[in-house]
């Protein structure tokens, strides 16, 4: 794998032409229905002059597989649809969220856009999975918006569907690796996969902006149960300059629990390191299983998207699970994929009510978000608007909307705030080598 991307078209091919094509498709239909002496009621999947008629939309993510998990993504999204419900819906109108597994698979990922599609689904919302390229041509086939993904992949940044919240692995990388500039050798663990094979540019991008020079890449397999030989060689790397600590940056998603277990036993015969990584890979509940204080996570810096959980921003999405979904141990308001759910159905509400009462339907949406609409997340991000070509069109990321990034440190055994605000990467993406 040579961790470049394939090159895609900016633009879907007649995405530009939506308003055109559903003119034509509107004017058959009533002609349609004229020449039957008949009426027409709502296209299926819309909600347009139907009164009560649910807004459906779906919700993806892996569950029970042997690499990454993200159960609190779907989870919470049914929850948000209870709780929204409950208060009398969208504009009067009830929220019907779909899930789907896709298995951390691409033929699965591939299924579960095709449901959506099936199903007439207005949006997918606040969904994970690192197949892109399986899922998107199904959606960009139907005009489905993705709404709020969850950043692991390059397509979601390229796709004219695509509606991303954060700034995806390209910030958090390139964020962190400005900050571990001052290391030593620095050593990136990541998975051999090729999602993998986009990681090591933009955390180079990062370093490289500090005056670094670029980390070593080594791959690793992302469902492996132990990481003993490449504990080993990553220390190997970090410590080959007396005198200069070096850093290790796991990055191996829900295994990076394991590779720390084997890094444990490893560092004892090797000189200090610090390690780093980004949220997604580790939250606080990996920091306390991995030994809070006394831990391997002590003193790391690790790069968010977001506040810190324990911010008062984060005050809603709280009462949400406090009311709909407490005790349920899959939802934990410090997953950044629960996160990323609930501004992605922040994101989704605001774009339902400035329809008013209008037709609700997956162009709709796609309008309103294309027509220039800003979504105000409560400070958790900037004021979000999606533009065809916005300032990162240049280095690959066109649809990359929101480059900041949180830089938090583990302090005495919890993730707390390392600097005041966020940290801007787009200066330093526009400067990556990311022409994959």
């Amino acid at each position: 794998m040579t961790g470049r991307r394939r090159t895609r078209s900016t633009f879907l091919p007649g995405h530009l032409t939506r308003h055109a094509r559903k003119g034509v498709l509107r004017a058959g239909t009533a002609a349609a229905c004229a020449s039957i002496l008949a009426g027409c009621g709502v296209v299926p999947g819309t909600t347009g002059d139907a009164g009560d008629d649910p807004i459906t939309v779906m919700t993806w993510a892996p569950q029970d597989t042997k690499a990454t998990n993200k159960p609190g993504m779907p989870a919470f999204a049914h929850a948000y649809a209870r709780w929204i419900n409950a208060k009398g819906g969208i504009n009067g109108r009830k929220l019907n969220v779909l899930t789907c597994n896709d298995h951390n698979d691409s033929v699965a990922a591939a299924k579960c856009a095709r449901r959506a599609a099936k199903e007439n689904v207005v949006a997918v919302v606040g969904s994970y999975s690192q197949y892109a390229d399986s899922f998107f041509p199904s959606l960009e086939g139907a005009g489905i918006p993705y709404i709020g993904g969850y950043g692991i992949t390059n397509a979601e940044f390229t796709s004219p569907l695509s509606y991303p919240v954060n700034g995806g692995q390209p910030a958090l990388l390139a964020g962190l690796g400005r900050s571990l500039a001052g290391c030593g050798p620095v050593a990136l663990v990541r998975p051999d996969t090729i999602a993998g094979d986009q990681l090591p540019p933009l955390l180079d991008s990062g370093l490289k902006a500090g005056g670094h020079s670029a980390a070593r890449d080594q791959r690793a397999p992302e469902d492996a149960t132990e990481y003993d030989g490449h504990a080993e060689r990553a220390l190997e790397t970090t410590t080959s300059s007396p005198g200069d600590e070096g850093c290790v940056v796991p990055a191996l998603g829900d295994r990076n629990g394991t590779f720390m277990d084997s890094f444990r036993r490893t560092r004892e015969d090797y000189p200090d390191v610090r390690t780093a990584t980004v949220l997604g890979s580790v939250d606080q509940t990996v920091i306390d299983a991995t030994g809070g204080a006394s831990g391997p996570y002590e003193g790391s810096y690790i790069t968010g998207w977001y506040p810190v959980a324990s911010d008062a921003r984060w005050d809603g999405m709280k009462r949400v699970i406090k009311e709909e979904a407490f005790g349920d141990n899959r939802i934990d308001a410090a997953d950044a994929g629960v996160q990323t759910t609930w501004i992605a159905y922040t994101v989704f509400k605001k774009v339902v009510e400035s329809l008013g009462g209008g037709e609700v339907s997956a162009d709709t949406v796609t309008e309103a978000l294309d027509d220039g609409l800003g979504v105000s997340t409560g400070g958790l991000t900037p004021t979000l608007r999606w533009r065809f070509q916005d300032k990162l069109a240049a280095v690959g990321f066109p649809r990359l909307v929101n480059a900041n990034v949180t830089l938090q440190v583990v302090r005495e055994g919890r993730l707390v705030s390392a600097r005041k605000g966020f940290v801007d990467t787009t200066r330093t993406l526009q400067d990556a080598d990311v022409n994959y």
